[in-house]
């Protein structure tokens, strides 16, 4: 259909990408091939995208992807965003999808969230909130901003949460969890903000918070009460990318693994995991 241009995703165990014979106006990165070589320094590019997570699992349940999510599915609608547009597609058809249109949406934007007839995307630079009520053009409402780092985000309520990551290609210097008051839609607040590792995706469970901090671990919160956070959990010697919770269970993607964990009333038990190598 060509759509989603601007889509490129790199493979997390890579050190340095080849960027030959990629058309990225017409293609989008479906797979690729990792070897070892040595190099002199001089012939490799040292960057690294430590976003290559994002399609973990947006279709493990229709329309339910993890924080890192590209894509979102809203009643007869699919929205997907690449780095700087949303991508709206009419699926009330399944068998004859509609390319409607994309709407611009800013810069470095990562990942995209829904609640209800709004739409928030993360981005290096912020967190966007666009309105849905006319599911075939979203409308912009506002913004919040934040300094360059990867942003993810998930909304529950009267509140968002944002994890940003630095020390890396995002060039945020320092790593925390952000919680803004959406209370009004038009004016976002920071409320506050808890220090972390290297965080990446989060997610929502009733009164539990799980937020995956890179090599730190999993960490599990009760968020009764936002400006005090309480851990509940930490579970160390893991490294975690992003977190799905489901209505009977947690899935989780860590290091090549996915888990799968059942909810306690203020904890989580693993039941199961699959490597996926």
């Amino acid at each position: 259909m060509n759509v989603l241009g601007n889509n490129v995703i790199w493979p997390a165990e890579a050190d340095f990408f080849e960027y030959e014979d990629i058309d990225y106006d017409n293609e989008v990165l479906l797979g690729w091939e990792v070897v070892t070589e040595r190099r002199l320094k001089g012939e490799v590019q040292p960057w690294r995208n430590d976003g290559a997570f994002a399609e973990f699992a947006s279709d493990v349940s229709i329309g339910q992807g993890g924080s890192l999510a590209r894509f979102r599915i809203v009643a007869d609608y699919l929205y997907a965003v690449d780095s700087h547009s949303i991508n709206i597609f009419d699926i009330s058809d399944l068998e004859n999808p509609q390319d409607l249109q994309e709407v611009y949406a800013g810069f470095d934007i990562e990942t995209i969230f829904n609640q209800g007839e709004h739409l928030f995307l993360g981005s290096m630079r912020g967190m966007y909130i666009y309105n849905i009520t006319n599911p075939a053009v979203p409308e912009f409402i506002s913004e919040f901003q934040h300094g360059t780092a990867c942003d993810p985000v998930v909304v529950d309520g009267s509140y968002a949460y944002v994890t940003l990551r630095g020390g890396n290609s995002c060039g945020a210097t320092e790593s925390g969890l952000f919680i803004i008051d959406i209370s009004s839609l038009s004016n976002p607040v920071l409320t506050s903000s808890y220090p972390m590792e290297e965080p990446y995706g989060l997610g929502i469970k009733g009164n539990m918070l799980f937020v995956c901090d890179g090599t730190a671990g999993l960490k599990v919160y009760d968020k009764s009460d936002i400006e005090n956070l309480v851990e509940l959990r930490h579970i160390e010697d893991l490294v975690t990318y992003d977190v799905i919770p489901l209505e009977e269970s947690l899935l989780m993607v860590g290091d090549g693994t996915l888990y799968q964990y059942e909810y306690l009333e203020d904890d989580i038990r693993e039941i199961s995991s699959l490597q996926l190598d």
